[in-house]
């Protein structure tokens, strides 16, 4: 082995087509002596890229003090956990919540009634819930459209026909959807907690618009959405205290799911590899312990036969 090595080391490396690669490499090594212009220069490069990752990091910071608009807290949340997942009784009374408040403004159009099967309803109570809805369909064998109930497939009604009308009856403000809300805000369902929750009376010298309200988690303070959870607003089917802190807890985690529907999925597969990798870890390690060993301690020795001397 070490000949073979030898001979690749002192042929192979060393051939005319491999010199080249070979200089340039001795050309950055440390072993030599580096020039003060080269000491210079790269003193230089080192102090502006440092300088230049400072400024950005203090610009944004800055930023952040300087905005208008108080940071949630960090929450408890019980699905916080490495291995926690969504409080699936949540998940239901906050589609309570959804369904009954926040509906009136908001679309989902990217969750489906079928989504909600074996999360938080059965499929009885998931065809239920989509038949209570009118679907625009269509056209028939005369070329009309025409309304039916919803089935499994469709999608969460649109309260607004288009965002013209949404923006018509919103003062000019167009309500979000609220699909992956989650995800498209800084804080997730942190900041969606602290936002229902967090209306107050404007400070002084804050002047709101007509139809505006004043919520210190919202940029800038000035929203057109007004406070839309109070307490009792609306009667769980659990009985759950219909407090407004129980109501914003569980539409947030509501939402928390429908922008990670595949949250639970994503912490059991981990659980599964990590159980995996373990076990081939104890197992690799009783083969080279236990199996291994014998071979690797053997001695073998020479004996030599007759016609060898």
């Amino acid at each position: 082995m070490a000949a073979t090595i030898g001979r690749f080391c002192g042929v192979q490396l060393f051939k005319s087509s491999n010199r080249a690669v070979f200089q340039q490499v001795n050309h950055f090594s440390t072993t030599r002596t580096w020039s003060k212009t080269q000491k210079r220069w790269l003193a230089t490069m080192g102090m502006l890229a440092g300088g230049a990752s400072a400024l950005v990091y203090a610009l944004e910071q800055s930023v952040e003090a300087s905005d208008a608009v108080v940071h949630a807290p960090k929450l408890p949340w019980s699905h916080n956990g490495v291995i926690s997942s969504l409080d699936h009784a949540s998940i239901r009374r906050g589609y309570e919540v959804y369904k009954q408040v926040c509906a009136a403004c908001h679309s989902m159009r990217y969750i489906a009634y079928r989504n909600l099967v074996g999360v938080s309803h059965t499929e009885a109570e998931a065809k239920a819930e989509a038949e209570e809805t009118q679907v625009r369909d269509g056209p028939d064998e005369n070329g009309e459209y025409y309304m039916r109930p919803g089935k499994l497939s469709d999608y969460f009604p649109n309260p607004y026909a288009n965002e013209e009308a949404a923006r018509a009856a919103n003062n000019g403000a167009f309500p979000p959807d609220l699909s992956y809300i989650v995800l498209g805000r800084k804080g997730g369902e942190d900041y969606i907690f602290a936002l229902l929750t967090g209306y107050v009376d404007a400070p002084a010298g804050v002047v709101l618009r007509e139809g505006q309200h004043y919520n210190p988690y919202f940029p800038g303070g000035a929203i057109s959405m007004a406070q839309a959870l109070y307490n009792e607003v609306l009667e769980y089917e659990d009985g759950t205290p219909p407090t407004a802190s129980q109501f914003a807890k569980d539409v947030s985690t509501f939402l928390k799911w429908c922008s990670e529907p595949e949250h639970d999925e994503r912490k059991r597969m981990l659980i599964k590899a990590v159980g995996m990798f373990t076990l081939l870890g104890v197992l690799a390690y009783y083969i080279k312990r236990h199996k291994w060993s014998v071979l690797k301690s053997r001695k073998v020795v020479y004996q030599p036969k007759k016609y060898d001397k």
